[in-house]
């Protein structure tokens, strides 16, 4: 096996980084991932590394721990060697001191002295920061560890490490921004393979097969399950049952996760047959004039969630002009009516994590002291909202979903009665839903699309279908 690493000083930059950033204050403990089982125990969920230990350790293996002392710098990473038992099914590969070394690590232990290493920093009265625990495997070993119940391991969650590592992994660098062209460009290849392999009576299935073939030809995988149905008004529908129909859009959103774990996040929305009807043609314009809007704003110092409003605004005006709302655009997204059709959120925090570091908290990530989320509906859904800056990587995703259940229940209570025309909305009530989504790099003026070009004008798309 051959580890998949940038230069060792790559990963000892990044912890000294960190330990400048978390100052002299205890130990950090950051847990990489194990097997999960699937359906026994042998048999296993393809494996994933924890993002936060890929960026300062780089081991793509499993069963690796790893703490850094701040107050004497020393950094270790705790890990078994393999047994013959072992040798006999995955073959000889790096020993734990060998691939500690490869990221510039000098110490290592076997797994079961973490246990002592933070038994020790307790009983001395020291801070021990770790993260939010996501697998219930590693929740149950700090449990042990820290010697509380489940449920109290949130407890011990470090504030201050979860914004260290934030401040530092949410500016992406030129090695970063490197991969993710590549991971974009393979999401775009992606893309193009279902768009051109689309064809009345497919199964949506069979193009999510085009989609796998494509990210794993080119040594990646998916970053996420893909989202291709002709039901494009369920925001996160995973069925692909569907039989593809002349006059149906088919909504593709789907991302590839290259060989370093970083990601692409995209998505188009194109006509079955040869071309868009009228009313898709006109949604569609719609969507993709919002998205242009929302492109041109992009910049250092400019508040993401403004940028999302102003993407509603444009939405509204477009809407307007069909016919399907009606009044002052701005007082529509103040009053919440436009998100009948638009209910997400414009966008979010895109790396080594399809939803970039989520499991460090929405309200850190996307947010700070001073901007705090929203839960109203609609904007409870936006994931960034907080002032962007260079080197942030982020997607544009705006869209229009026309959801029966949610036209039923609100036009019972006449909700934003004098914003939405009821009448006109429920011929549409069929007409499933279209998002449009690109990758995008905060620069020190503006922004950078990353990955190779995807067609997304109503006549390039119709070109691809042709």
């Amino acid at each position: 096996m051959k580890l998949q690493l940038f230069e060792k000083q790559v990963y000892t930059d990044r912890r000294q980084a960190l330990k400048q950033n978390i100052g002299s204050d205890g130990l950090i403990l950051l847990l990489g991932n194990e097997d999960s089982s699937m359906n026994y125990k042998d048999n296993c969920y393809p494996f994933r590394q924890d993002s936060t230990f890929l960026y300062y350790f780089g081991l793509d293996v499993q069963n690796l721990a790893a703490v850094i002392d701040t107050d004497t710098g020393e950094e270790v990473i705790f890990g078994n060697e393999l047994s013959i038992d072992d040798i006999i099914w995955t073959g000889t590969l790096p020993t734990v001191m060998e691939m500690a070394s490869a990221v510039g690590v000098s110490q290592t232990k076997p797994y079961n002295q973490v246990l002592h290493y933070v038994h020790k920093a307790l009983i001395a009265g020291r801070k021990v920061h770790i993260l939010p625990p996501y697998r219930p495997e590693n929740t149950m070993k700090l449990a042990t560890w820290f010697n509380v119940s489940l449920q109290d391991v949130q407890d011990h969650v470090s504030v201050k490490l979860i914004k260290a590592v934030i401040a530092q992994r949410v500016i992406k660098t030129p090695l970063e921004i490197a991969e993710m062209e590549k991971a974009v460009s393979i999401s775009v290849d992606m893309q193009l393979a279902v768009i051109k392999s689309t064809r009345p009576g497919i199964k949506e299935y069979e193009l999510v097969a085009k989609a796998i073939e494509v990210a794993q030809a080119a040594n990646g995988q998916l970053g996420y399950p893909a989202i291709i149905t002709t039901k494009g008004q369920t925001l996160h529908t995973h069925y692909y049952g569907n039989t593809l129909q002349d006059g149906d859009m088919v909504l593709s959103d789907i991302g590839a996760e290259n060989n370093m774990h970083y990601g692409g996040d995209l998505t188009r929305t194109f006509p079955v047959g040869g071309s868009f009807t009228t009313r898709q043609k006109e949604l569609y314009e719609v969507v993709l004039a919002s998205m242009d809007h929302a492109i041109s704003m992009l910049k250092p110092g400019v508040r993401y969630k403004d940028i999302h409003l102003a993407a509603c605004e444009k939405l509204v005006e477009g809407l307007t002009q069909v016919n399907l709302m009606k009044g002052d655009p701005a007082e529509a997204v103040a009053a919440g009516a436009h998100t009948m059709f638009f209910q997400c959120g414009l966008g979010h925090m895109l790396g080594m994590d399809t939803h970039d570091m989520e499991n460090l908290g929405e309200p850190y990530v996307g947010y700070t002291d001073t901007l705090k989320k929203d839960t109203v509906f609609g904007l409870k859904s936006l994931r960034l909202g907080r002032e962007l800056e260079a080197g942030y990587v982020l997607t544009v995703e705006p869209g229009i979903y026309i959801i029966p259940e949610l036209i039923d229940r609100w036009n019972a209570e006449k909700k934003y009665a004098d914003f939405i025309n009821y009448d006109v909305l429920q011929t549409y009530r069929d007409f499933g839903g279209i998002r449009i989504e690109d990758n995008f790099l905060i620069t020190d003026t503006g922004s950078h699309l990353l990955g190779k070009y995807l067609p997304k004008t109503l006549k390039d798309i119709e070109g691809l279908r042709g």
